[in-house]
């Protein structure tokens, strides 16, 4: 809907800068030669549409729920937005700034281990985590564990997004 807002503004104002650049001059025509010759041409006041703000991109939001971390304070559900940073995570604007630094790198922040990795053997503990919501305009659904040296990593990638987990 704002979107709509925007463009029926600008639509609006392209048209009234097309009519009165019709009638300018008009307006600046006098009664002799006298008076044209007084505003040069290249003084004539030009009428030109105002630049439209840029689209304001869709804030991220996302909900971390998170359990068994053997933290009472870090189990539970949290929001999380960016773009402003908001939400009910305790640690947002880190966490919001670490999202940020692993998309600058190009990175997915949400990816699931590649099919196939070769992962160690190793049990970091009970803690799981979904996230899902939107990040960057793109639907986010993915759950966390860490159950292997591959998601142990992962998780500590996404570390203070999810807090850090006791073994």
């Amino acid at each position: 809907m704002p979107r709509r807002l925007v463009l029926t503004a600008a639509a609006s104002v392209a048209a009234s800068a097309a009519a009165l650049g019709a009638l300018a001059p008009a307006a600046f025509a006098g009664p002799s030669d006298r008076a044209s010759a007084a505003v040069p041409a290249s003084s004539s006041p030009r009428l030109t549409p105002a630049p439209l703000p840029p689209l304001k991109a869709p804030s991220d939001r996302i909900t971390i729920t998170v359990s068994d971390t053997g933290t009472a304070a870090a189990d539970g559900t949290f929001k999380l937005t960016c773009g402003p940073t908001g939400g009910t995570h305790p640690r947002a604007r880190a966490a919001c700034d670490r999202l940020a630094k692993l998309s600058g790198e190009g990175r997915d922040p949400f990816a699931p281990v590649a099919p196939g990795a070769m992962c160690t053997m190793q049990h970091g503990g009970d803690a799981t985590a979904r996230i899902a919501g939107t990040w960057r305009g793109h639907r986010v659904n993915a759950a966390f564990n860490r159950k292997n040296g591959c998601e142990i990593a992962r998780w500590r990638t996404l570390e203070p997004v999810l807090p850090n987990a006791k073994f």
